[in-house]
């Protein structure tokens, strides 16, 4: 499957995605690619957040690949059965363990969590790193091991943001690149 074959949703994460994050740069640099926005990025509803993302979904008229970071892969694990026949692939990228206790000071992880086990029907994958401190690299394997996912190790990235350094992450365009090129089309 080709860019051009595909509506890409972008799903940020927990908090603000700054301008030069990599999300924001595959939005500005692939023309099927959008965001999907979300009404309160500090207090997030998982019920509220899936709308958001079942009505850009419903506005796609091409195959739908997602890719989310954080807090965004949790709610596609959590939404992956409403999802089904409507998802061409899923890039998940530094998941978020919102079962850990205490993960960001004033949010708890609200009705995100427990977070979904159960295995996503579409392809995915997930890159992990090895010193997020948003989620132990062992839990991040396990997580792509539950879903049914491809694991890719990231080695040292942390959350694969801005702060670690990853505004282009040219290596996860070709990561994703090569993701895409397994799909159907």
């Amino acid at each position: 499957m080709k860019i051009s074959q595909t509506d890409i949703l972008l799903i940020p994460g927990y908090g603000d995605t700054l301008p030069g994050h990599w999300l924001m740069r595959w939005r500005d640099k692939m023309p099927t690619a959008r965001e999907v926005k979300q009404d309160d990025v500090h207090n997030p509803s998982k019920d509220a957040w899936m709308t958001n993302l079942l009505a850009e979904i419903e506005a796609s008229s091409r195959p739908v690949v997602l890719v989310a970071h954080s807090l965004g892969c949790i709610l596609v694990a959590h939404g992956a059965e409403s999802l089904k026949g409507k998802i061409a692939g899923a890039y998940l990228v530094a998941p978020s363990d919102w079962d850990r206790e205490g993960l960001i000071d004033g949010f708890d992880g609200g009705d995100f969590v427990p977070i979904p086990k159960n295995p996503l029907p579409f392809p995915a994958h997930v890159v992990g790193s090895r010193n997020d401190p948003y989620c132990d690299h062992q839990r991040s394997q396990e997580m792509a091991k539950d879903w049914g996912a491809h694991f890719q190790d990231a080695g040292d990235a942390g959350h694969i943001t801005l702060e670690s350094g990853h505004g282009p992450w040219p290596e996860g365009m070709m990561s994703f690149a090569g993701f895409l090129s397994k799909l159907d089309g």
